[in-house]
């Protein structure tokens, strides 16, 4: 049966987890419990391993497995997971195995748009700051765009905690089925900021260590120190801005021929969702998503209302624009695929190409609106879905919680989803 599709459950008790619990599971039409023992470590699996009732699991805490059922006879699959453990996750490996394949889809699409982000911030940003010249251009044009940035960020913030607040989307979530190997990992990853954490992660040690690791904060910390120098030796650093000049646009054409996969990168990504959670994942954050959406509405209608107090008519035409590039972003939630193509639609629209290439690379680090709004939402659903009322129910720590946002966000276009590690 170990080969049969749906034959087997993978299970993973929630950290360090010790005790019993069961699943309940449907197997060709007949639903049924399996019983599961978790035990501290492997000297007490050995221990009790012949004194635990037939048929029931005997896991060590901490650890992920696949199982047969004792109930699954010849001939016989799984059809589905009819109760989730109380104290762990578990799902058909088969449907696992089938959902992984998909995301490779996905995987494969945005590894090559990664592969090419890194020589493309750094040549355009170090080619317009070059081409801006005199360093007094520099610091006014830098200064203005940063003043936007962090106003359009608190902004988004501010939104979000406003809207999540009235919402409430996550009061009354069925949190039973949380992927709990999955949220140890997260919390492991995103705790313990601190001053000093946000320095490395700001100032690069190593150019190439940035560029391999796609720290977009750091490519713009030496962009802007290489691009300040080269303007500083005049007529001897013309070579090199020529050249960093004729890479950009190799790289731009190399993403013409990336972006042709984009189609199967999004079908991969929503074809393993639902095979992994089933349709009922579409229902389940349905509303926190359509109110999440609405937000970003809310949010795109004040910056388009700003926008046309700038551009009057030309606002029409700059959304005609930008709608493609857009539409990519939102649909492999990676801003950093289309950067390439985001640059020469605005060169396209009337904007000077050393504005360009030196404003976008910024934005793309200090301007994370959406990103930022989304953190809003989802830290707040968690807070809501797991009853944390020193969050929910204290607005300072709410704002404290933000204007970490605000920092801890720098520098994740870089990385697809980078919004659920910060």
């Amino acid at each position: 049966n170990e080969n049969q599709a749906g034959s087997k459950i993978s299970y993973s008790p929630a950290k360090d987890f010790t005790g019993k619990d069961s699943i309940g599971i449907t197997i060709s039409g007949t639903q049924s419990f399996q019983s599961i023992i978790v035990v501290k470590d492997s000297a007490s699996y050995k221990r009790i391993k012949d004194s635990i009732p037939k048929g029931s699991w005997l896991v060590v805490s901490n650890s992920s497995k696949s199982y047969v059922p004792v109930q699954l006879t010849s001939g016989k699959k799984i059809d589905r997971i009819s109760a989730a453990p109380s104290h762990g996750n578990a799902s058909i490996t088969a449907l696992n195995e089938i959902a992984d394949l998909l995301k490779l889809l996905t995987t494969i699409f945005l590894r090559l748009v990664q592969m090419i982000i890194a020589p493309i911030v750094f040549a355009t940003l170090v080619v317009g700051i070059a081409k801006l010249g005199d360093m007094k251009t520099v610091g006014r044009v830098g200064g203005k765009a940063m003043l936007w940035f962090i106003t359009a960020s608190l902004v988004s913030l501010g939104l979000g905690l406003i809207l999540v607040n009235i919402f409430k989307p996550g009061v009354g979530v069925d949190i039973h089925n949380t992927d709990m190997a999955a949220v140890s990992d997260l919390l492991e990853k995103s705790k313990g900021f601190s001053l000093q954490k946000f320095v490395e992660h700001v100032v690069p040690r190593s150019v190439f260590e940035a560029m391999a690791d796609n720290e977009i904060l750091q490519l713009v910390v030496f962009s802007v120190f290489f691009g300040v120098a080269l303007t500083a030796i005049g007529k001897k650093g013309e070579p090199i801005v020529n050249a960093l000049d004729s890479l950009s646009h190799v790289v731009l054409k190399m993403v013409g021929y990336v972006m042709y996969l984009a189609p199967l990168g999004v079908f991969g990504a929503m074809a393993a969702a639902i095979a992994k959670n089933g349709l009922g994942i579409l229902i389940t954050f349905g509303y926190y998503v359509g109110e999440f959406y609405l937000g970003l509405a809310v949010l795109w209608i004040l910056l388009l209302f700003v926008g046309y107090l700038f551009l009057k008519g030309r606002l029409k035409t700059l959304v005609r624009r930008i709608a493609a590039p857009m539409s990519i972003a939102f649909s492999t939630a990676s801003s950093e695929a289309v950067y390439p193509k985001l640059v020469e639609e605005m060169e396209r629209f009337g904007c000077d190409n050393k504005i360009v290439s030196f404003v976008l690379p910024l934005g793309y680090s200090f301007n994370l609106d959406g990103s930022m709004m989304y953190m809003t939402f989802a830290s707040m659903f968690i807070a809501q879905a797991f009853n944390i009322t020193s969050i929910t129910g204290d607005v300072s720590q709410q704002i404290i919680m933000l204007l970490v946002f605000l920092v801890t966000s720098k520098g994740i276009a870089g990385v697809p989803r980078a919004s659920l590690v910060v």
